[in-house]
């Protein structure tokens, strides 16, 4: 059997097992999600899932480190990856536990990515445009890939709504990053990102609607740090970055709520780090959608985005600018037949 395949089943596997035992430690400890106005259960219920995604992923790791041997600059990346996803889970955990200040957090977050950026030297040194060109990013080369990990570990946090939602999407994106791994033959990359879908699809169990545990920051911060690092680190920058929209596709549903949830909150006058029922998993639900009709929904969405990010890999340069007509046309209907930009109410 492959050792990706072992990957995402280690991982699964320990995030089924460890579940119970993280609810009990959630529930002496405190650790509750209360209901309130913007929230959509109406119970408390644990929030440090995030600790069974971890210890999921971390299995996966150390099974696959004692079975493969890696050169220096893989285990320098992975070291790095791992220790500087440790910090986000440190910060997560913190903050199910005391609602750290949304400015706090941020500095946090940067923290964790200047140990991965500074501190192991993973950086998006260049991409690629559509057209195969390349383009190095020179003095702008930490900036940006600073921004990339902060800014995509606050999407998936963001995204983190309705039961099952983050986890999924998570999911669905580290396949697609998975398989256009495996097109390429980054074998690490595609244990890595198997061993995030693993831990996630086995957290799921627990976390689809009816919920009987949420991620919490802890694990949706450490999905979105995970996921932006590994789509920057040495090996897949020829797989992830073969054109410059394929990670942004690959990550296309929490990227865009986000970026749409900054328009909104921009228009409407209010700090961006203001929660707010404007998402897109709030409008579906204001327009009829049940809990679990408006996650599969999404679930579909961002299996459309994958496909189209894994296309965009093997197509020529006529099929991929057909591509993204259609995905930018389908994103501007949505977005005007749902008003996800326009301020919430």
């Amino acid at each position: 059997m492959p050792i990706y395949v072992w990957a995402f089943a280690v991982a699964m596997i320990v995030s089924l097992l460890v579940m119970p035992a993280v609810i009990f430690f959630a529930e002496k400890t405190g650790a509750m999600d209360a209901p309130n106005a913007r929230k959509v259960h109406k119970k408390p219920v644990p929030r440090i899932g995030g600790l069974g995604i971890y210890a999921g992923f971390m299995a996966a790791i150390i099974f696959f480190a004692a079975h493969f041997n890696l050169n220096d600059e893989l285990i320098n990346e992975t070291v790095g990856l791992v220790l500087s996803g440790s910090l986000i889970v440190a910060l997560g955990l913190v903050d199910d536990y005391k609602n750290l200040p949304a400015k706090l957090k941020l500095l946090g977050q940067i923290g964790a990515a200047a140990v991965l950026v500074l501190g192991f030297g993973v950086r998006i040194d260049f991409v690629t445009d559509p057209f195969g060109d390349y383009i190095y990013l020179e003095w702008f080369a930490i900036p940006a890939t600073m921004f990339w990990l902060v800014g995509l570990t606050n999407t998936v946090n963001l995204i983190d709504g309705l039961d099952g939602l983050a986890a999924g999407v998570a999911a669905i994106a580290s396949f697609t990053i998975l398989l256009i791994a495996l097109e390429q033959n980054f074998i690490l990359v595609a244990v890595i990102t198997a061993a995030i879908a693993g831990a996630s699809v086995g957290f799921l169990k627990y976390n689809f609607h009816p919920a009987k545990i949420f991620m919490g920051d802890t694990g949706s911060m450490f999905l979105g740090f995970m996921l932006a690092g590994i789509s920057v680190t040495g090996a897949v920058k020829s797989v992830a970055t073969i054109a410059l929209i394929v990670p942004i596709f690959a990550l296309g549903l929490p990227i865009l709520d986000t970026t749409f949830a900054i328009v909104r909150r921009v228009r409407g006058g209010v700090p961006i780090f203001k929660p707010d029922k404007g998402h897109l998993h709030h409008r579906l639900l204001s327009v009829g959608f049940t809990q679990c009709q408006a996650v599969l929904l999404m679930y579909v969405i961002s299996a459309l985005f994958g496909l189209s990010a894994i296309a965009l890999t093997a197509v020529s340069r006529q099929i991929a600018a057909l591509i993204l007509l259609v995905v930018i046309t389908a994103i501007i209907y949505g977005v005007r037949k749902l008003g996800i930009a326009r301020p919430a109410n």
